[in-house]
């Protein structure tokens, strides 16, 4: 297998990321435009920033799951209101009242991270449009997310909307991801020498990129149908809910098949970047996205098993989150055409070099 010489996938097919500068400016000042207290340049504040919204986007699925698991989904029974007569939840909904409405209040936490983490890169919207769409993007996906909730909620836990609901949620965790990607690489760029600009800093061969993207379409494959097998499974948030009227050892067989497929691809992934003269960061994609694959799978044959107990559903939620971060990943470190900015890191001055380490 002959492994090519060139780091980036130059010319081959779309790429995942969402919109990115397409090559580094001649002029690498950034544009200043905005209050001088947001920062100018990536810093480690701004890393930590993305790392927080990953992090956020992740913690609000296992939240969701809670609630579902606990049979509080409609422990507000309304939307946007708790109730008709009042905004929070009343002494008299019990502790269901509480997890609903504590759920909800999450959604201002994940709105505060969304809104620093735009501000953060307010400044350089015009040098670092990807970063900045995508934070944007996160933000706007967190009052779709309300609203979608909100359907969720006056549908009385419809599985087809509660799978719509986790499904931008998933989303959502994959933007992240690629924004921890780059703004990561961004800061390294400017913090360390010799750091690569691209996520893509090892060799690829058509076979690693192939196999990076079938890992990724069977990995969404398999968390979609692994929310209809949910909907046909007992725990419907409510005891009132409506479930699919589907076999569930049908359904279960049938969100099996993309997890083998997708299994398959990682070992063979991992197997193909190990020997070929890949970066650190691209092992160590191969190797999450399996051991991951691997822990998920075990996971959700030990609850089919066992008769679904709840503690082991919220771990397995955890890890569909888990899936979507890790094949994103693995993907982003193969197929990216994503390039930092080289040249704004040395042409800045000490001043700009010492607020990126910041």
């Amino acid at each position: 297998m002959t492994s090519s010489t060139q780091p980036a996938a130059v010319g081959t097919a779309p790429d995942v990321d969402l919109p990115h500068d397409a090559a580094v400016p001649r002029s690498a000042e950034p544009v200043l435009d905005g209050p001088r207290w947001l920062p100018s340049t990536i810093t480690r504040t701004t890393y930590w920033l993305a790392i927080a919204s990953l992090i956020s986007e992740i913690g609000i699925i296992v939240t969701g799951g809670a609630v579902r698991l606990t049979k509080s989904g409609l422990g507000c029974p309304t939307w946007p209101k708790c109730t008709p007569e009042s905004l929070t939840n009343t002494p008299e909904m019990g502790i269901h009242g509480i997890i609903e409405f504590g759920n909800r209040t999450l959604t201002f936490v994940l709105g505060f991270i969304a809104l620093a983490m735009l501000l953060w890169v307010w400044r350089m919207r015009r040098s670092h449009p990807s970063l900045f769409w995508m934070s944007f993007g996160l933000l706007l996906g967190i009052p779709a997310q309300a609203v979608v909730g909100g359907i969720t909620v006056l549908t009385q836990l419809n599985p087809w909307v509660v799978a719509g609901h986790f499904m931008v949620s998933a989303t959502m965790v994959c933007v992240a991801t690629l924004l921890v990607s780059r703004v990561g690489l961004e800061w390294r760029v400017r913090s360390e020498s010799g750091t690569p600009p691209q996520p893509v800093d090892g060799p690829t061969t058509p076979l690693s990129r192939g196999l990076a993207w079938i890992v990724f379409i069977s990995g969404w494959a398999a968390v979609y149908l692994g929310t209809v097998v949910t909907g046909t499974g007992p725990h419907g948030g409510d005891a009132t809910a409506p479930r699919h009227d589907f076999d569930p050892l049908i359904v279960t067989r049938i969100h099996v098949v993309p997890v083998y497929i997708m299994v398959a691809a990682a070992v063979l992934l991992m197997i193909v970047v190990l020997r070929q003269d890949s970066s650190r960061g691209q092992r160590m994609s191969t190797v999450r996205v399996l051991m991951v694959v691997l822990f998920q799978g075990l996971i959700g044959y030990v609850q089919h098993f066992n008769g679904l107990p709840i503690l082991l559903v919220l771990l397995h939620m955890l890890g569909a989150a888990l899936i979507v971060w890790a094949m994103t990943n693995a993907l982003d470190r193969q197929r990216s055409t994503y390039t930092a900015r080289v040249a704004e890191a040395v042409e800045a001055g000490p001043e700009q070099m010492a607020q990126a380490r910041a």
